[in-house]
């Protein structure tokens, strides 16, 4: 079935006048929430639950019918830019948010328009915003609607009307990261970390909601060949890097509570070891970083780390675990000599005071862009004979790694989920080409875990990066920068693998797919793995084997995680359709619902 014939069966529009508000809903509260997932047709998180399972236990639509799945409705929200945004669901309404940060509430049985709110951006953004249009989704809680943007803003929208209850400034500078600096250093580091959006999907918990940054990362040299191609290097306080931070912000009023840097301020060197955590040795002149430390012993201040996916909560252990991004300048290693802390981390917060309470840095002194970028998921496994609480994470090294989440000690590493070949190899002028590349490995894209069996479902990407470096004029003289250039004459695709984390990390099954994979997976309990591709395909596989059983084009990519839920007796599944700029896939504005037909 194509977009075409869809059209004729949907029953939804754009932006028509907002009709009555249906009655008043129960209030999504901390026992909701910490239920989520958990036998009801709601999907009131990002991860359907804390754990960040992604798993509906809805099981009407099942191996045996899926191939009867049709469009319900459509929306078209109208806007531009990829769409990346997963909607939520609690009694009966849906709410989205689109590119540009837009929200809308809709009938989640027939897409109808309840309310639409409208963003304006900040003024002062306006000429130097780094975010891109495109969010991960909201968040439902205490009454409220809650949306991280891309200027740098945490709004709570009345969840009746869409109106704005408040709002708080994400993208400021606290005096810690001001202190010591002169007035004109302060100046730059104050307009630079204006500039910091906000993607993620909010996570709101115990009273908080919790935010974090993107774009840290990409400080001073970022794409600096263009000036070194023409003889001048980019002025320094135009690419000022920035410190990655995730912060807490009270539920009702918006005011903030506790922030957690992800650059680290103190001992940012760390171990300064040349061999990672599991053992692989890495291409570092330990000698010359611990040279460079003193004349850099402030780069941490302009550290990165950026944040880019929804963090996993432990309610028992009161802890929040997060992903990190890589460090900034990302590609010149010789202004941030040590192992970075905390970028390329999974790291496990303290929810209630934003303490850090243990790291495992998959990847120090990163010059690959190996970065953790997606979500954490909770689980059990049984570890030497006892019964072990484990979080796991799909790394862009190509690996899902498993840990002891109360400590964080590796358990294990799974098999490869994509090539991999010269991975940790130093770059030279004349390049290295090395799979993973920049990409991944498995990017922001969450994965889902089937709570029945132990299979936790990894989108993967296959897009080898050639590394080399170059020698450019920077702002204090010569430096060596890194160019990481996609290979544009090697084939790339995608992967959805099946691990086993119940055998160690054994691929159970594994399909390729023709792009590599963007957007997320869903498992459910009638035994399928939905999942959408760059060329507009979104299918259903049997979590069993991998069979494909069905799939239908929505005449743009399938870049967003898809959701299921429930209204009356009835099971939907949902999903984005708006392509993906930076990969060319198709560009489209379609939120489409999808049932068994009648």
């Amino acid at each position: 079935m194509t977009l075409t014939r869809m059209i004729a069966v949907s029953v939804c529009c754009l932006l028509m006048g907002a009709p009555a508000i249906r009655a008043e809903a129960p209030t999504v509260d901390n026992a909701r929430m910490m239920a989520a997932g958990k036998g009801t047709g709601d999907w009131i998180s990002f991860g359907n639950g804390y754990a960040n399972q992604r798993f509906s236990p809805l099981d009407a639509i099942n191996t045996k019918n899926v191939s009867k799945l049709v469009p319900r409705w459509i929306y078209q929200h109208g806007g531009k830019g990829s769409y990346q945004a997963q909607p939520i669901v609690a009694d009966g309404v849906m709410y989205v948010s689109f590119p540009g940060n837009d929200v809308a509430a809709l009938a989640a049985d027939t897409g109808k328009l309840l309310w639409r709110y409208k963003h304006k951006s900040r003024p002062e953004r306006a000429s130097g915003g780094t975010g891109g249009p495109a969010n991960r989704g909201a968040a439902l809680g205490y009454g409220y609607v809650y949306q991280a943007t891309n200027d740098g803003r945490l709004i709570a929208l009345d969840k009746t009307t869409g109106k704005t209850a408040w709002e708080a400034l994400v993208a400021k500078p606290v005096p810690e990261d001001l202190a010591g600096l002169s007035e004109d250093e302060q100046k730059k580091l104050r307009a630079n970390v204006d500039r910091l959006p906000a993607k993620m999907a909010p996570l709101v918990y115990d009273g908080m909601v919790i935010v974090g940054v993107t774009s840290a990362g990409y400080g001073i040299y970022y794409n600096i060949f263009r000036g070194v191609r023409t003889g001048k290097a980019p002025p320094s306080a135009t690419y000022l890097g920035k410190r990655g931070f995730v912060a807490a912000y009270d539920a009702k009023t918006g005011k903030e509570l506790w922030r957690w840097h992800s650059a680290r301020g103190d001992d940012w060197s760390g171990d300064m070891t040349a061999v990672t955590k599991d053992g692989i040795k890495l291409p570092r002149d330990i000698a010359d970083e611990q040279k460079a430390l003193a004349k850099h012993k402030d780069a941490w201040r302009i550290g990165g780390t950026s944040m880019w996916s929804t963090p996993s909560v432990d309610p028992e252990l009161g802890l929040i675990y997060l992903g990190t991004g890589n460090a900034s300048p990302n590609d010149v290693t010789e202004l941030r000599p040590g192992d970075n802390l905390y970028a390329n981390s999974l790291v496990a917060v303290d929810a209630k005071t934003g303490e850090t309470k243990w790291y495992y840095q998959q990847v120090p002194q990163d010059v690959w862009g190996y970065d953790v970028a997606s979500t954490s998921v909770l689980f059990d496994v049984d570890f030497n004979g006892a019964t072990v609480p484990a979080v796991g994470v799909a790394g862009k090294t190509g690996w899902f790694y498993v840990h002891d989440r109360r400590d964080g000690r590796l358990l294990y590493r799974s098999d490869a989920f994509v090539p991999q070949s010269n991975m940790f190899k130093a770059p030279t002028p004349d390049g290295i080409v090395a799979a993973p590349g920049s990409w991944g490995g498995a990017s922001w894209s969450p994965v889902s875990f089937d709570p029945r069996n132990g299979l936790v479902f990894v989108p993967g990407i296959h897009k080898p990066t050639k590394y080399r470096t170059q020698v450019g004029e920077g702002p204090d003289g010569p430096v060596t920068f890194i160019l990481t250039e996609i290979v544009k004459d090697q084939p790339t695709w995608g992967t959805l693998s099946a691990i086993d984390t119940r055998t160690g990390g054994k691929l159970r099954w594994q399909v390729k797919t023709d792009q590599p994979l963007i957007g997320g997976v869903l498992a459910t309990a009638g035994n399928l793995v939905f999942m959408g591709e760059g060329d507009g395909n979104f299918s259903a596989f049997d979590s069993g084997d991998g069979k494909r059983l069905w799939k239908f084009n929505a005449g743009a990519g399938v870049n967003a995680p898809p959701v299921s839920y429930q209204v009356g007796d009835t099971q939907f599944v949902a999903v984005a359709a708006g392509g993906h700029g930076l990969l060319g896939y198709p560009s489209g504005s379609a939120l489409i619902a999808f049932t068994l037909a009648e």
